[in-house]
């Protein structure tokens, strides 16, 4: 480490890439930079800004390098070809199978079909896409087929025979059957043309075509082919339904969006094509960058990389790192303007939010739930030790809280968490031997005082394991108070930490601001759920005792019964309905009940 800080100092401040090595010397992350020692200097300054994921990362780093160059897009334009050459593992490397589907129409040709291709040529055909999930380019290809009777066989027409006949498509009305000229180039061409105004945005025509053929099927009692028909009007409608009124029908946007837990990352992106939307796509991420706006301005740059398309205008949910500099790189690779837009209002705001909204729920829903269970409670005692600079990770928690009513039955609770999870077998509840009225401060000392006694002399499993955390339900005067007693009793290094419920702050000894964890942090998540278990118990105990000591007053209300009956009592029986339901005969097997305390105790309970 102490070669990485003196690295850091002579850090440049010019644009150029850094690449994280291992102690191995693998190449880990690359990254570029405007000024390379504010980039890097994030890595290894503090935590406030960077997830769990990039912190346990950056632990791995041993060394770096770097390479200055002459402007930020060579910088750029160097980074995505160091990714391509070495492959680091937490660079964004998008999936190989990952191309989408395009349709292609190659104009150049007399009789051009209407094909699906995954790659993007500069060869004069037309290309109309990206089409993903919901409708599919298989869809649009038999759309455009049925509707507009197009060529769907790959025969060259130079080398068929004189007498070649058409296909059963040309009989069931599919094809204009170009292939033995009963169709020319004119009419072909013209059937093109519309196909092209159709995957453009204009729909009405072809609307009326596949109508007409599904009612001249149903008329001629073909109800096979009427069937078929109306299975392209359903997919149309799909795609009519996908309309973005508010958009230009010749416009073209790709809309991206990030969502983060700390741990996992996904990117969203939706596509709109002719102003309809046609689609989307969502992938988790690995990236080491500091930020979730660097790691969706990587997602970006290696996803234009790949599917060599670039929209007329991008529109991210979020800021992203050096915007400028991606959109004039982005322009360059196109050779049109590419526009990058961070809308606040209108449509494209309502895009955006429906990528985020798609993104976190891509988020939840793609982990495992051994993967989110993992999250929730080894990830979170991880990032918990990260986020509070713990000496060691706390895989044994303990939660303390008070409960009474005006000062009675007061009680308090001490839950347990192992490896971030409820550990039952090792709750324990106190009831106040000392500590009375409402003073809760005397309460938790009370509390702490016994359990740290038992630390030492206790043969109880629970309270004979130490514990790495201890986490308190309140803010700097109930801490203050804990800590007075674990110094008093010489337990000051076990770890304790106050969470106050109002703003869920995070209070640590001699220290005066309180530490807020992201909101979305399961480390905040944790400590909630442990705090919320150290209530519902300590709640639930002193219910217990209050009722009981309500019950033990009612039945010393009743004539020949007293506190060593009611003991008696509830010895033989355990709980006030057991007692309620026994019979005369029952009560009298009950040691020190005879038969007259035995009838009015029935009566009692059996009052008419």
């Amino acid at each position: 480490m102490d070669k990485i800080r003196q690295k850091l100092k002579d850090l440049p401040t010019q644009s150029g890439v850094y690449i994280m090595k291992s102690d191995s010397n693998q190449i880990l992350y690359v990254g570029k930079a405007r000024n390379l020692k504010n980039r890097v200097n994030q890595y290894f300054s503090g935590t406030a800004n960077k997830t769990e994921k990039t912190m346990r990362l950056v632990a791995r780093i041993a060394d770096f390098e770097y390479i200055i160059t002459a402007n930020e897009i060579e910088a750029l334009v160097l980074e995505n070809n160091l990714i391509k050459k070495h492959k680091p593992p937490y660079n964004i490397l998008l999936k190989d199978d990952k191309s989408y589907p395009f349709v292609k129409i190659n104009v150049k040709q007399d009789f051009p079909k209407v094909e699906v291709v995954r790659k993007l040529k500069n060869d004069g055909a037309k290309y109309f896409g990206p089409y993903m999930q919901g409708i599919t380019s298989k869809d649009i290809l038999q759309l455009v087929e049925s509707a507009f009777c197009l060529r769907s066989c790959n025969h060259d027409f130079s080398r068929l025979p004189k007498n070649h006949r058409p296909c059963l498509n040309y009989h069931i009305k599919r094809c204009l059957a170009p292939c033995d000229g009963r169709c020319d180039k004119e009419q072909y061409a013209k059937q093109i043309e519309e196909v092209i105004s159709f995957l453009s945005g204009n729909d009405k025509k072809i609307s009326h075509l596949l109508q007409q053929k599904m009612n001249d099927a149903a008329e001629n009692e073909d109800f096979e082919l009427a069937i078929f028909y109306r299975r392209k009007l359903e997919i149309l409608d799909k795609l009519v339904r996908r309309q973005v009124t508010a958009l230009p029908k010749d416009f073209d946007i790709d809309i991206f969006a990030i969502a983060s837990n700390g741990l996992n990352t996904v990117v969203s992106v939706l596509f709109v094509r002719g102003g309809k939307l046609v689609g989307g796509d969502k992938q988790v991420v690995s990236d080491l960058s500091p930020s979730d706006d660097v790691v969706l301005s990587n997602f970006i740059l290696a996803y234009y990389d790949k599917v060599n398309y670039i929209a007329n205008e991008i529109v991210i949910a979020s800021q992203i790192d050096e915007c400028e500099l991606l959109g004039e790189y982005l322009t360059q690779k196109k050779g049109s303007k590419v526009n990058i837009i961070l809308p606040h209002q209108g449509v494209r705001r309502q895009l955006a939010d429906m990528a985020l909204n798609n993104a976190s729920d891509y988020l939840e829903k793609s982990l495992s739930i051994k993967e989110r269970e993992d999250n929730m409670t080894v990830g979170a005692i991880i990032q918990l030790q990260e986020y509070l600079k713990l000496p060691k990770m706390p895989i044994r928690m303990e939660c303390y809280d008070i409960s009474h009513v005006q000062g009675t039955d007061k009680v308090a609770s001490m839950v347990v968490f192992t490896n971030g999870a409820p550990n039952k077998a090792h709750y324990r509840k106190f009831k106040m031997k000392y500590a009375l009225g409402n003073d809760d401060f005397a309460g938790l000392q009370e509390a702490l005082t016994r359990r740290i006694d038992e630390l030492v002399k206790s043969q109880d499993e629970s309270f004979g394991t130490r514990p790495d955390l201890l986490v308190i339900d309140g803010g700097k005067g109930q801490l203050s108070s804990v800590v007075e007693i674990l110094r008093d009793k010489g337990a000051d290094d076990i770890a304790v930490i106050g969470l106050a419920k109002r703003e869920e702050e995070v209070f640590v000894p001699h220290q005066s601001a309180p530490i807020i964890l992201p909101r979305n942090s399961y480390a905040l998540k944790v400590l909630q759920r442990i705090r919320d278990e150290a209530h519902r118990f300590a709640i639930t105990f002193h219910r217990s005792l209050r009722q009981k000591r309500q019950t033990h007053s009612k039945l010393l209300a009743i004539e020949g019964v007293g506190e060593k009956r009611v003991k008696a009592l509830f010895d033989a029986f355990k709980n006030i309905e057991n007692i309620r339901n026994a019979t005369v005969e029952d009560l009298l097997l009950v040691k020190g009940i005879d038969r007259r305390a035995a009838e009015n105790i029935y009566a009692h309970f059996h009052v008419e």
